[in-house]
């Protein structure tokens, strides 16, 4: 299995700023890492189904960090970071 790259859309780039500092921490050494090597499974790792069908989410407390998979790449592209009560509106 290839390492994959992480991309991160312009959208979740300005959304970084407002977050947390101890969470964005967590992303970049404990979420990053995990997508690089396998982001299609693990215990905080769920595929979306219907509108948001394509998409992957991980879990993070009550957060949720939004990303699709680029196959042919090997990217992850992360889209959307948001609150899980306005996670899928």
């Amino acid at each position: 299995m290839y390492d994959f790259q992480i991309a991160e859309t312009k959208n979740f780039q300005k959304i970084k700023k407002t977050i947390d500092t101890k969470i964005y921490d967590k992303i970049i050494n404990i979420v990053y890492p995990q997508l690089r090597s396998n982001p299609y499974f693990g215990t905080n790792i769920k595929k979306l189904k219907g509108k948001f069908e394509g998409y992957y989410r991980y879990r993070l407390g009550n957060y949720r960090l939004f990303y699709l998979i680029e196959e042919d790449k090997v990217i992850v592209v992360v889209t959307d970071f948001k609150h899980r009560q306005s996670s899928y509106d």
